[in-house]
C-alpha cells in the first residue's frame, strides 16, 4: 500500500476498533489478522452487559464489530501472519508472510491465546477431547459428561452454554470461590446438571484414541481419584501473544505482557499496544474497545501531529 500511515497488528475488538476510528480520522490504515477478523470475541458463547446489549452471542457481537469496521473502509487482510517488526526508525516495518508493510505508526493489538494446564494427556488428546473452546467443540458432546475446567467468567460461561448440550456437567475448580461475576456463580449453582468440583485439580488425562477419563485430585483430602469424562474444556486463562513484539525491543512486564501508559503508548515512539497483550489489568471486550480509541487517537496525533503530540 503506498503512503501507508498505520499498521495494526491483530483484528480483534481492540484492532478493529483501532482500525474504525483511524480511518475515520483520515490515516491510511491497514489491519493484518493472521487467522479471521473478530479475535477470541467469536469463541465466547454470549457476552454480557456490553453496552447496548443486555446479552448477545459471542459470534455475532463479532462479526458486527468486523461489518462496522469493513463498513468504514478499514482494510483488513485476513490469514496474513506477521513474521517479524523493525519498529525503531521512523519508519515501522511489518514483515508478514506475504509481503512488507512501512508506516509512521503502529498498533500491536495481537490477544492472547489459551493457556494449557500442562498435566499428562494434554497434549495426546487436543481434539479428541481436549478443547479450548466451547462454542467450538461444544456440539460434538450433545448428551454426553464433559469437565470444565476454571473458576473466571469464561469457565462459567463455557458451562452455562454446554449445560443445554451436555448431559451432565462438572466444572473442576483449585479454590473454593470462584473468580467470576457473581451472577454466574448463582446461574451456575441454579443449573440442575451442573456439579462444582471445588479445591479439585486435574492431575492427568486418560483415554484410547479419545478421552476416557481424568484423574482428580482433592486438594484438601490429599486424595485422587478417576471421574469417567467424554470431553474436558479448559478454561483457566490467557496468555499473551507477545513475543513478537519482544523480539522487536517492546518492554513487556514480568508476565510477558506488553506495558503501556494511559495512551496505550509503549517504550518505543510510535508504537502502541491495545487489548488483551497488554498490561492494563481488565480483560474484556469494553475495555479492548476503549482502548483500541486511545491508541487509534494518540496515533493520529503522532503522525499527523506532532507538534501536539510532542506537547
Amino acid at each position: 500500500m503506498d503512503d501507508l500511515e498505520l499498521v495494526i497488528i491483530g483484528a480483534g475488538a481492540a484492532g478493529l476498533t483501532a482500525g474504525i476510528y483511524a480511518v475515520r480520522s483520515g490515516l491510511k490504515t491497514v489491519i493484518l489478522e493472521e487467522k479471521l477478523a473478530g479475535g477470541t470475541i467469536a469463541d465466547a458463547p454470549f457476552v454480557e452487559n456490553y453496552p447496548g446489549f443486555a446479552s448477545v452471542s459471542g459470534t455475532e457481537l463479532a462479526q458486527k464489530i468486523v461489518a462496522h469496521a469493513k463498513g468504514v473502509g478499514v482494510t483488513v487482510n485476513e490469514l496474513e501472519p506477521v513474521v517479524s517488526l523493525d519498529l525503531k526508525g521512523e519508519k515501522k516495518r511489518v514483515q508478514t508472510q506475504k509481503a512488507v508493510y512501512e508506516a509512521k505508526a503502529v498498533i500491536i493489538a495481537s490477544g492472547s491465546h489459551y493457556r494449557q494446564l500442562g498435566v499428562p494427556g494434554e497434549k495426546e488428546f487436543r481434539g479428541r477431547g481436549v478443547s479450548y473452546c466451547g462454542i467450538c467443540d461444544g456440539p460434538f458432546f450433545r448428551g454426553k459428561r464433559v469437565l470444565v475446567v476454571g473458576g473466571g467468567n469464561s469457565a462459567a460461561m463455557t458451562t452455562l452454554y454446554l449445560a443445554g448440550i451436555a448431559s451432565e456437567i462438572k466444572i473442576v475448580h483449585r479454590r473454593a470461590a470462584f473468580r467470576c461475576e457473581e451472577a454466574l456463580t448463582q446461574s451456575l449453582k441454579n443449573t440442575k446438571n451442573v456439579e462444582i468440583l471445588w479445591n479439585t485439580e486435574i492431575k492427568e488425562i486418560q483415554g484410547d484414541r479419545i478421552v476416557q477419563k481424568v484423574i482428580l485430585l482433592d486438594k484438601k483430602t490429599g486424595e485422587t481419584e478417576e471421574l469417567p469424562v467424554n470431553g474436558i474444556f479448559v478454561q483457566v486463562g490467557e496468555d499473551p501473544n507477545s513475543q513478537i513484539a519482544k523480539e522487536a525491543g517492546i518492554a513487556l512486564d514480568a508476565d510477558d505482557y506488553i506495558v503501556v501508559d494511559a495512551q496505550q503508548r509503549t517504550n518505543l515512539a510510535g508504537v502502541y499496544a491495545a487489548g488483551d497483550v497488554t498490561n492494563r489489568p481488565i480483560k474484556q471486550v469494553g475495555t479492548a474497545v476503549g482502548q483500541g480509541i486511545a491508541a487509534a487517537l494518540d496515533a493520529y496525533g503522532f503522525i499527523r501531529r506532532p507538534y501536539y503530540h510532542e506537547g
